[in-house]
């Protein structure tokens, strides 16, 4: 099995050689439009040639591709531990992060509909009270009653007052309003952002879970086989068939598209005496 080291310098030869491919492809592309290779008819020949580049180009790719696959398994497989512990602690401090802001948020939002209420009641409180003196200075105007119209003068008065200053509280209020709710906006920005980088590294740790496992699938599947093979030998010592277990089919996990069938079990099974056999 190549090493990781061995994967990345064949990775970077084959990069290489991809890069000077492409350049060498250049000058071809140039001349596929010049009027010399038109006039001497040779555009199916450098277009040959740029086929072949890009082919080659292609190919090259696919195969970098698939090095940088292997090599991104091995280095998780290899480094799963740390990276297991890298995971499970960004989850919690994301996780951490969203319920520190929901709190902020259930805060302000408490706060938000307070200020709210309040406005709303103390203009309510202030039309009312200019209402009612006027009310009162009406019914003095009509019943003549002059010190009652003067009583209710004063009051309407104090109440246009009340209502002035209750207006400016109600502007100021609006503002303190807009604040409130501009900043559940950008904390609900910020709730979004936690849950985004939270799931973008649960997923990220699920793809390790995921990797780790389909090896150690793997890792127990050849367990299985070593078995088997041992057993298909021992059956063949004793002159008896193996008809069950020729309906092993176990697919490998991974990188690799393929399954484990009897015929692993039959030549394994030529690896192992009776010696072997007995100290299973």
């Amino acid at each position: 099995m190549n090493t990781i080291q061995e994967l990345k310098d064949r990775r970077d030869t084959l990069t290489l050689e991809m890069k000077s491919i492409q350049r060498d492809l250049m000058p071809f592309e140039e001349a596929l439009e010049s009027p010399e290779v038109i006039q001497q008819g040779r555009q199916r020949a450098v277009q040959d040639e740029i086929n072949d580049h890009k082919r080659r180009i292609d190919s090259l790719g696919l195969e970098i591709h698939l090095l940088n696959q292997k090599i991104d398994r091995l280095e998780a497989l290899a480094n799963r531990e740390s990276l297991a512990a890298g995971y499970l602690s960004g989850m919690a401090t994301w996780k951490a992060d969203e319920m520190e802001l929901n709190e902020k948020r259930s805060s302000i939002e408490t706060r938000l509909q307070q200020v709210r209420q309040s406005d709303q009641e103390d203009m309510a409180k202030a039309r009312q009270a200019e209402k009612d003196a006027a009310t009162a200075y009406a019914q003095a105007v009509a019943w003549g009653d002059v010190e009652g119209e003067k009583a209710a003068n004063v009051e309407a008065q104090k109440a246009a007052k009340n209502l002035t200053a209750a207006v400016e509280h109600h502007r100021r209020q609006q503002l303190l309003i807009t604040a409130l709710e501009q900043e559940l906006v950008t904390i609900d920005l910020h709730i979004m952002e936690a849950q985004k980088e939270h799931a973008k590294i649960e997923n990220n740790a699920a793809h390790l879970a995921n990797t780790v496992l389909e090896e150690k699938w793997n890792e127990a599947a050849k367990e299985l086989l070593e078995t088997g093979g041992k057993l298909w030998a021992a059956r063949n010592l004793i002159d008896r068939d193996s008809v069950a277990l020729m309906k092993l089919d176990i697919p490998e996990q991974g990188e690799r598209f393929g399954s484990w069938t009897w015929r692993e079990l039959a030549d394994r099974s030529r690896q192992h005496n009776l010696i072997d056999l007995l100290a299973a």
